[in-house]
């Protein structure tokens, strides 16, 4: 993906609603709920230090923004209602959150039922992606 490209037109937080809108210069736009990005932080407390470290955040559907801040030109910090703000989100993960969102949320589902398959299907999804 060019760097151009994932750039971001426009950023709206939607605090009551507890939506993340975002507008990149490809002409995609995602709105992405604050629980997705919440249980999909790129912290290290989340996604730990390596592909089988990721932790579930259950319990995350009523989490809201606390504000937004620019990081760089690359990125922006989330901070949550529940005090979590250690992610920084790149332009290219918004990007990737946005393009699928059905198929992390679906993943988290199964995930939730039964943890045991979510590797081997997790992999299976992302390779043919």
């Amino acid at each position: 993906m060019n760097f151009s490209q994932s750039m971001p037109t426009g950023i709206r937080v939607k605090t009551k609603e507890k939506i993340l809108e975002i507008d990149f210069r490809d002409g995609k736009s995602y709105s992405l709920p604050a629980e997705l990005l919440r249980v999909e932080s790129p912290s290290a407390e989340v996604q730990g230090h390596g592909a089988k470290e990721k932790k579930l955040i259950a319990q995350r559907r009523h989490v809201g923004f606390l504000g937004v801040e620019n990081v760089g030109n690359y990125a922006i910090r989330i901070r949550f209602d529940d005090f979590h703000d250690s992610g920084i989100y790149s332009w290219e993960y918004l990007k990737f959150l946005g393009d699928n969102a059905e198929d992390i949320w679906a993943l988290s589902l199964i995930h939730i039922s039964e943890p045991t398959r979510l590797g081997m299907i997790s992999y299976a999804v992302f390779c043919l992606k």
